[in-house]
């Protein structure tokens, strides 16, 4: 990592912005950033726990870069014209990625653990963090969400841990190909389904990904994953499934609770053979925690071990979370925003009785456009004949921006196939009639990513009620 006096994070409040930030200021060295939405504003405690972490904050005006000793950091949202980039550039401040900073950490460590796919790195990142801290390896973790586990009054916004010892465990994105700069010791890689790229590039992208590991964690449930695995070296392979009886790590006897799930892991090459309970729910969860758990083999940290530690795993922010019960109703935050996200969340949601009232905020126009017909089939397959669907216009944070495909359109498609669905393009407007709607026995899902106000108007929907 260079040791330059300071580094200046331009966007510092996004997801991944901010626990990098946090684990470059841990190591000792410098950190400053600005963010859009402190200056708008939004989410205050966010930007309160970065000035205690000892962070100064600017505006994002170019003021807070101002010497050519500063390596201005920034993330894919950020565009040239932004006037920190334009100082930058100005007085000569080197320029880096948020992935290539975060990948030349995670390339020097010792033990590195690479979380990949398209829907549940995130969920796996925490389990592992947390299944090596329990072991007393005292990991260094980066994720994109606030794990739960980790959370104290001092950190609330604890989406990343910089322990003191020699493992490294991150999700890495495939959205923006950064992917392409990591070199991790075990890669794990959950399921590849359409989201942010077609799917040719993200399998030739996750099979370069996979190229460069020592262990290639793989699930044998998810088709795509499974060719892959055909691609690797055996003595490279370490499989998990709940339907192959080959894989490595094979689960079973599942049996799902509304807020969890159980079932039995068994370790072939160990003769192991655990039962696991999770407090977070889900087929797609026991999935994760097979991942996590064939991670951990992979690290010498053996199934009972894991089995003991993700029992006491919480889960992490805005994924399935309950914000609470009010008149018999729950409210539900949930980061679902590409087809196999909310899928999964639905599918969770359709193993117990009740009626859904999902509010679903697209995360940008573009994703509506790559993935409109996905998303339309996937809420015609997945909602029930009572359940509704109400979509508020995508977040938008400026920028120029194609608006060819909107929520209107996504809408027309649901209604087209005979369920219930709105667009109410102000999501102030749409949080009224979600309460207008709702009545005892219902579940209101709050959906969406990229934008951290989600979890305030869920909890004030929750009060509303």
């Amino acid at each position: 990592m260079n040791r330059a006096k300071s580094y200046f994070f331009c966007g510092i409040g996004g997801s991944g912005m901010l626990p990098l930030a946090c684990i470059v200021r841990a190591h000792g060295h410098e950190v400053a950033g600005s963010d859009r939405s402190l200056d708008q504003g939004r989410v205050g405690d966010k930007f309160a726990f970065l000035e205690r972490q000892g962070i100064a904050l600017f505006p994002q005006d170019g003021s807070g870069v101002t010497s050519a000793d500063q390596i201005l950091v920034t993330s894919a949202a950020i565009e040239e014209t932004v006037p920190d980039v334009q100082a930058a550039i100005g007085i000569g401040a080197d320029r880096v990625t948020r992935p290539q900073l975060l990948a030349s950490l995670f390339n020097a460590a010792p033990t590195s653990i690479a979380c990949g796919g398209t829907s549940g790195k995130s969920t796996t990142t925490g389990m592992i963090g947390w299944i090596l801290h329990q072991a007393g390896r005292d990991p260094v973790v980066m994720n994109g969400a606030v794990m739960k586990n980790f959370v104290t009054s001092d950190t609330p916004f604890a989406s990343a841990l910089a322990g003191k010892g020699d493992a490294f465990v991150s999700e890495v994105d495939e959205s923006d190909g950064s992917i392409a700069l990591y070199s991790p010791r075990v890669a794990v890689l959950g399921n590849i389904t359409l989201d942010h790229k077609s799917l040719d590039e993200l399998r030739s992208l996750f099979a370069d990904f996979l190229a460069k590991a020592d262990t290639v964690v793989l699930n044998l449930d998810d088709e795509e994953t499974r060719l892959l695995a055909k691609k690797v070296e055996p003595r490279r392979l370490l499989t998990f499934s709940f339907r192959d009886e080959k894989a490595d790590l094979l689960g079973g006897n599942i049996k799902e609770e509304p807020l969890a799930i159980s079932f039995s892991v068994a370790h072939r090459a160990a003769g192991q053979a655990v039962q696991v309970r999770l407090q977070v729910p889900g087929r797609h969860n026991a999935s994760n925690a097979l991942a996590a758990m064939a991670a951990a083999a992979a690290v010498g940290i053996d199934l009972a071990t894991a089995a003991e530690a993700l029992a006491g795993f919480t889960g992490l922010r805005r994924r399935f979370e309950v914000v609470g019960t009010r008149n018999d109703i729950n409210v539900i935050d949930d980061f679902g925003h590409n087809p196999d996200k909310i899928s999964a969340t639905l599918d969770t949601l359709r193993a117990f009785p009740g009626r859904l009232l999902i509010l679903f905020q697209p995360h940008g126009y573009g994703p509506l456009r790559s993935m409109g017909r996905e998303l339309i089939d996937c809420f015609a397959e997945k909602l029930g004949d009572e359940d509704v669907l109400i979509m508020p216009d995508p977040v938008y944070y400026g920028g120029t921006v194609d608006r060819s495909v909107g929520s209107d359109d996504i809408v027309s498609g649901v209604q087209a196939a005979g369920r219930h669905a709105e667009h109410i393009p102000d999501r102030v407007a749409a949080g009224d009639r979600l309460r207008a709607l709702a009545r005892p026995g219902d579940r209101i899902i709050i959906m969406g990513a990229r934008d951290d106000t989600l979890s305030l108007f869920a909890a004030e929907l929750l009060a509303a009620l």
